[in-house]
């Protein structure tokens, strides 16, 4: 019988390591291997923009980049020749508005402020008139993210102000917008809620919508039907504090994508701060542990690189992944970047401490 046993028992642990194997085979074999990818080697980085502003909102429109942040300011910027095309600051009745929220139409750009009240404005491209679009005045109110899937649907996301994150959209191109009722959203836990680190907790993918909380829980909310039914999925991401979780996201494509954070206050650590999925956010896996960078601000996919490349900015400089974040090398020291969008595989655009930036890459 003991002879007996100990075979169950090591036949037991030979199928969950070839379970785990499997798993692991599984999980690699769906990411997207392009050979072509030229890997990064170098950032250099140039000015466009000096200002006293603090901003985590801006989007690329073809030649430009338009921007909002703290104070009110908003504006675009040339970058072919870093011409300052456009620059305003929105003041309403004495409050101290700040825009972390930015998305766009073929025609319009939408800014979306934080903190009670959040105010919605829409910019005319051409013309240049601001219109008050949205407003809502709450004790808990706290937009952090704003996407538009196409010319007509747009979604933002915020803290909750009931038991479930704050859904608001538009099917009118962003003239009217609607919040969505805590019965066709999923239930948030105490203490969960979204980072406005980046304007990146909320994904837009073919017709999937991805939200990505944090805090006391950090988990990602999928809808694969614009928001009318939502699965809620469980991440390995560090999290049981206000300031711990997912602080950003990015998603190559409606399957491949990635989480990344960590714990605010403690910036070097590098433990559970980043995780991948290949499966559309269902299932997570903790990548480069206790290696890179530690909190992070922002991450995207380098475009064209099939999943492999990825860039990250945050309290410990900018960093580079070329084989789907298992490894990262530092490529600039720059601690300060808030948030940043690729205009091209080689080119993109970073918010910092009273500037923003072109990042070049070679």
């Amino acid at each position: 019988m003991k002879n007996t046993f100990l075979f169950l028992i090591a036949s037991f642990l030979m199928f969950s390591c070839s379970i785990d194997k499997k798993i692991v085979s599984d999980f690699d074999s769906k990411k997207d291997s392009t050979s072509t990818y030229k890997k990064i080697t170098s950032v250099t980085i140039d000015t466009l923009l000096n200002d006293a502003i603090s901003s985590r909102a801006i989007i690329i429109d073809s030649n430009r980049v338009w921007y909002a942040g703290n104070k009110g300011k908003i504006g675009s910027i040339l970058l072919s020749n870093k011409d300052v095309k456009y620059s305003g600051i929105i003041q309403r009745e004495n409050l101290n508005i700040e825009f972390r929220s930015i998305a766009q139409t073929s025609s319009d750009i939408f800014i979306l402020s934080v903190a009670n009240p959040a105010l919605l404005y829409r910019i005319n491209k051409k013309s240049k008139e601001i219109q008050l679009v949205y407003q809502e005045k709450h004790d808990k109110v706290f937009y952090d993210s704003m996407q538009f899937l196409n010319d007509k649907e747009g979604f933002a996301i915020g803290d909750p102000t009931e038991d479930c994150p704050s859904f608001i959209k538009t099917i009118d191109g962003g003239k009217t917008w609607k919040k969505v009722s805590c019965n066709n959203l999923p239930k948030f836990e105490e203490g969960e809620a979204f980072f406005a680190a980046s304007n990146t907790n909320l994904i837009l993918r073919n017709n999937a919508i991805f939200m990505v909380s944090g805090g006391k829980k950090s988990r990602v909310a999928v809808s694969d039907n614009k928001g009318e039914k939502w699965t809620i999925h469980e991440t390995p991401i560090i999290q049981g504090g206000a300031m711990t979780g997912a602080f950003c996201a990015d998603f190559y494509n409606d399957s491949i994508g990635i989480i990344a954070g960590g714990d605010y206050e403690k910036p070097l650590q590098n433990s559970q701060n980043k995780a991948i999925t290949n499966d559309g956010g269902k299932t997570w896996k903790i990548v480069s542990n206790d290696q890179g960078f530690g909190y992070a601000s922002c991450i995207q996919y380098v475009p064209n690189s099939g999943g492999r490349g990825i860039v990250e900015v945050g309290a410990n400089g900018i960093f580079y992944s070329s084989d789907f974040g298992e490894n990262w090398i530092k490529l600039a020291e720059d601690k300060d970047l808030l948030t940043f969008r690729f205009v091209d595989e080689k080119t993109a655009v970073a918010t910092g401490k009273n500037r923003i930036i072109k990042l070049i890459f070679k």
